[in-house]
């Protein structure tokens, strides 16, 4: 972890937030944490103000009402953040079981506390952040990072992101829906430079 480049340091932090904001409701030490982000006039910076100025209205209790609106509800949530989902209408399809194979060839072990599909999208943000500051063994290559963002992530984060953007239940997730989508437009381009 000690070579690694600062730009890829602020891509894993990155991708660990979005895997931790999406996992659960902030408490107000994240909401606190968060609003003292600041961004620059890029589009991914003014998504980060947005997504601090936010928090500093949020409290705990009213964004974890919205949290489970969006995630939950009381047949399901307004969003289900799968890709399996977002790739084929259903749940628990291909997407998961081809996850799932990479994820062993990566050593990639889910959580013992986690009940839910490894293809959501809290799980692949926290996977993509794991695998840049090697969390589950040495850092993995850029083109390997690459290719499990092609499979895994690329092909339908941005979609829910947007969604989540306009979703009705969303005021903070809102702004993590901008955010999440500035930030997977910037991996995708990067990425297909990199190629």
């Amino acid at each position: 972890m000690t070579d690694l480049s600062a730009e890829d340091r602020l891509r894993a932090d990155l991708y660990n937030f979005l895997g931790l904001i999406l996992s659960g409701p902030p408490d107000q030490l994240l909401l606190d944490q968060t609003a003292q982000l600041s961004g620059d006039e890029t589009a991914l910076g003014t998504a980060i103000n947005g997504l601090a100025a936010a928090a500093r209205k949020g409290k705990p209790k009213d964004v974890s009402r919205e949290y489970n609106a969006l995630f939950i509800g009381l047949g399901r949530g307004e969003l289900l953040p799968y890709a399996s989902y977002y790739l084929t209408g259903f749940l628990n399809e291909k997407p998961l079981a081809r996850l799932r194979r990479d994820m062993m060839d990566l050593r990639i072990v889910r959580a013992a506390n986690v009940f839910e599909p490894e293809d959501n999208a809290a799980s692949l943000m926290e996977m993509m952040g794991g695998m840049i500051v090697g969390r589950f063994g040495a850092p993995v290559s850029l083109a390997a990072q690459k290719d499990f963002y092609a499979k895994h992530v690329g092909p339908w984060a941005g979609h829910f992101y947007g969604d989540l953007r306009k979703a009705k239940s969303a005021e903070l997730y809102t702004h993590v829906g901008a955010v999440g989508a500035a930030f997977m437009t910037i991996e995708k381009e990067a990425f297909r430079l990199a190629a």
